[in-house]
C-alpha cells in the first residue's frame, strides 16, 4: 500500500468503516460517517462514533456495535489498532509510516502543503470592517478587521475563490455630521462664535479636517453665525433635532460649497482608513460605496422589486417593509415621510446587488449588535425570490481593551477611544493579528495589553513565533541545504515526541477545513499553539545535530516540516514568522 497524504488517510479510514457498516447493518449504509480527533493522543489518532449514532435506531447496545464494526473492519496497512472506549467510540491509531507520510508531504509541498480543494473553486464575498468613514479605526473595528482577513486568507486555502470587499457608508446621515463637525471647527478657527453640538464629532481629528480645509481655500467657506442659527432648536430641547437641522443650514447657506465639504472629509477619512488597514495587513479587493447604489437607482429599484411582490405597505406617509412575515420582531420603514430612503433601504440593494454579481455565498462580518438586523436582510432577500441561505452573517464581539488594568473607553463622537493605529504602536501588528483571533468570534475579547508586549511563553504570539525562529537557528548551526532533506529517510522517526510531532503535521489540512467550514480561524490560532507546544517539548528532549547521519537527518527534516507548517499558519492569520528573536 502506497503512503497515504494527510487527507486520503482520512478518507482511507472514513472508506473503511464505510465498508464494515455496510456489513453489519446494511439498512444504515448512507449514514453519516464523520472521523474526530482525540484530545488526548492516548486516546488514538482518529475516533468513530458511529456506533453510538447507530445504537438506538438499531436496537444496540452501543459497545457491541462498535465491537462489531471493528471485527468487520478490512485489514489496512496504515491502521496500527483500534480500542473501543467509553460508552461506544471507536479509537483508531494509525502507524508511524502513516504519519511519516505527513511530513513527506509537507517537505514536498512547502508552503502549498495544507491547500485543500473544499471549496472547489465556488466564488464567496467576505465583506468586513465596513466602519463609517467619520473617524480613525478603533480597536473595536480592529477585531473585525483580523477576524475577516484571516477568514478570507483560510477560505482563499481551502479552495474558494474568494473577494474581499468593504462597504463605504458614504451617504447618510452620519457622514452629514462629520461634514457638519468640520465645518463648525473651520468656523470657529476663523473666529466665527459658533456653539459645537455634544452629539457632534469631537475628536482632534475633526479639527485637523477643518484646518486642511483653511490651508487649501483660506476664507472661501466662511458664512455667519446668523444664518446657520436660524431657526435651529436648542440642545437641550432635542439635541438631535438641533443637530438635523444644523445640517440643513449647513447645506443651504453653503450651496454647492458644501458638497466640497462633505467630501473633504470622507476623502480624509478614507484614506485614513484605507492606509491604517493596509499597514495591518489587510486587504480589499473592493471599495464599495453606498452613493454609488443612489447614484445608480439600485435603491429605489430593488423597493420597486419588493413592491411589485406585495411586501411594502404605506402607512403615516411612509413606506414599510413586511418584515415580520420573514420572522422580525417588527416591520420597518424604508422611505420614511420626507421620501427619504433609510439605511436599511440601501442594505436591501446593497445585497441584492451581492447576490447579482453571482457569488455563490455571501459572508458579511458584523458586530454583535447587528444581531437583530440578521432577520430582516434575510427576509428582504427572501421577498426578492433569492436563497437567503447563500447569505451567512458572521458576529464579531466587541473587544475591550485593558491597560494598566483599566478599560478603555472607546466612543467616535467624544474623541475618547483607542485607535487601531494606537494599539498596533503599542503591542505590534503581529501581537494585535493573533490576539484578535484567539478565541471565537463571538465570544467577548478581553485584550491583555501586558501580556501582548510580554517576551515569554505566557504570550502565545511569542511562544509561536519563538518555535519558529528555533527552528531556524537549528538550521543554521547545521548549514547544509535545507533542500536536501525532503529525500532523507524518515524510518528514525519513532520516539513518542516524534510521533506527537508528526501526529500535529497530519492533522494540518483538517484544522483548515474545518476552520474554513465553521467560519474558525481561531482553530488555526489554537493549533499553532499546540503545534509549537508539541516543537519545543522535542527541542527541548533531544539533540538534533547528533553524529549517526539518519537519525541526524531524519529529525531535520522533521523540523523543517513544522517550520513550513508554522509559516504557512502564521501567514494565513497575517503574523510574521521571525528567524530570529
Amino acid at each position: 500500500m502506497a503512503p497515504l497524504s494527510a487527507q486520503d488517510l482520512r478518507s482511507h479510514i472514513v472508506s473503511l468503516f464505510a465498508q464494515a457498516l455496510a456489513q453489519v447493518a446494511p439498512g444504515y449504509a448512507g449514514a453519516t460517517l464523520a472521523l474526530e480527533r482525540p484530545k488526548a493522543a492516548e486516546h488514538g489518532d482518529f475516533a468513530c462514533n458511529l456506533a453510538l449514532q447507530l445504537a438506538r435506531p438499531l436496537r444496540r447496545n452501543p459497545r457491541e456495535l462498535a465491537q462489531a464494526l471493528v471485527a468487520a473492519l478490512p485489514a489496512s496497512q496504515a491502521i496500527e489498532r483500534t480500542e473501543i472506549a467509553g460508552a461506544g467510540f471507536v479509537n483508531v491509531f494509525v502507524t508511524a509510516a502513516a504519519k511519516r507520510a505527513a511530513l513527506t508531504a509537507v517537505l514536498e509541498l512547502e508552503s502549498g502543503y495544507g491547500r485543500i480543494d473544499y471549496g472547489k473553486g465556488a466564488r464567496v464575498q467576505v465583506e468586513f470592517v465596513s466602519a463609517n468613514p467619520t473617524g480613525p479605526l478603533h480597536v473595536g473595528h480592529g477585531r473585525g478587521a483580523a477576524y475577516g482577513a484571516s477568514l478570507a486568507n483560510v477560505l482563499d486555502f481551502a479552495g474558494y475563490a474568494v473577494e474581499r470587499e468593504y462597504y463605504v457608508n458614504d451617504a447618510g446621515r452620519q457622514m452629514d455630521i462629520l461634514a457638519l463637525s468640520t465645518w463648525l471647527r473651520y468656523l470657529q478657527a476663523q473666529g466665527v462664535a459658533v456653539p459645537f453640538p455634544p452629539n457632534a464629532y469631537q475628536g482632534e481629528y475633526v479639527r485637523e479636517m477643518a484646518a486642511g480645509i483653511a490651508a487649501a481655500h483660506g476664507t472661501r467657506y466662511l458664512r455667519s453665525a446668523d444664518a446657520l442659527l436660524a431657526g435651529v432648536p436648542s440642545v437641550e430641547e432635542d439635541a438631535e433635532a438641533h443637530l438635523d437641522a444644523l445640517i440643513a443650514n449647513a447645506k443651504d447657506v453653503l450651496g454647492e460649497d458644501y458638497a466640497y465639504v462633505h467630501q473633504h472629509a470622507l476623502t480624509e477619512q478614507l484614506g485614513d482608513c484605507r492606509n491604517d488597514l493596509q499597514e495591518f495587513g489587510v486587504h480589499f479587493e473592493h471599495w464599495f460605496s453606498e452613493r454609488s447604489l443612489y447614484e445608480a437607482g439600485q435603491v429605489a429599484r430593488a423597493l420597486d422589486q419588493l413592491e411589485q411582490a406585495g411586501h411594502l405597505y404605506e402607512q403615516d406617509g411612509a413606506r414599510w417593509f413586511r418584515s415580520t412575515a420573514f420572522g422580525d420582531e417588527k416591520d420597518r420603514v424604508v422611505q420614511r415621510e420626507n421620501g427619504q430612503y433609510t439605511y436599511f433601504a440601501s442594505d436591501i440593494a446593497y445585497h441584492l446587488n451581492k447576490f447579482e454579481r453571482g457569488f455563490a455565498r455571501v459572508i458579511d462580518v458584523w458586530g454583535a449588535d447587528h444581531h437583530g438586523y440578521v432577520a430582516r436582510v434575510k427576509g428582504a432577500l427572501q421577498a426578492m425570490g433569492l436563497d437567503a441561505q447563500r447569505l451567512t452573517v458572521a458576529l464579531v464581539q466587541f473587544a475591550v481593551l485593558y491597560r494598566d488594568g483599566k478599560k478603555a473607553s472607546m466612543s467616535t463622537r467624544s474623541g475618547e477611544f483607542v485607535t487601531l493605529r494606537q494599539l498596533r504602536d503599542e503591542v505590534g501588528n503581529d501581537a494585535a493579528r493573533l490576539f484578535y483571533v484567539l478565541r471565537k468570534s463571538d465570544q467577548h475579547l478581553d485584550f491583555d495589553l501586558d501580556l501582548a508586549k510580554s517576551q515569554n511563553n505566557e504570550n502565545p504570539v511569542y511562544y509561536i513565533q519563538y518555535a519558529h525562529a528555533r527552528i531556524c537557528s537549528v538550521l543554521e548551526e547545521w548549514g547544509g541545504d535545507v533542500g536536501d532533506l525532503e529525500t532523507v529517510a524518515l524510518s528514525a522517526l519513532d520516539s513518542p515526541a516524534e510521533l506527537a510531532l508528526l501526529r500535529e503535521l497530519m492533522e494540518f489540512p483538517q484544522v483548515i477545513e474545518d476552520a474554513a467550514h465553521e467560519l474558525a480561524p481561531h482553530a488555526l490560532a489554537f493549533y499553532l499553539k499546540q503545534l509549537a507546544a508539541a516543537f519545543h517539548s522535542y527541542y527541548n528532549s533531544v539533540r538534533f545535530l547528533v553524529e549517526e547521519s539518519s537519525q541526524r537527518e531524519a529529525r531535520l527534516a522533521l523540523v523543517l516540516g513544522v517550520r513550513h507548517v508554522l509559516r504557512n499558519g502564521l501567514r494565513l492569520l497575517g503574523v510574521s514568522a521571525p528567524e530570529k528573536m
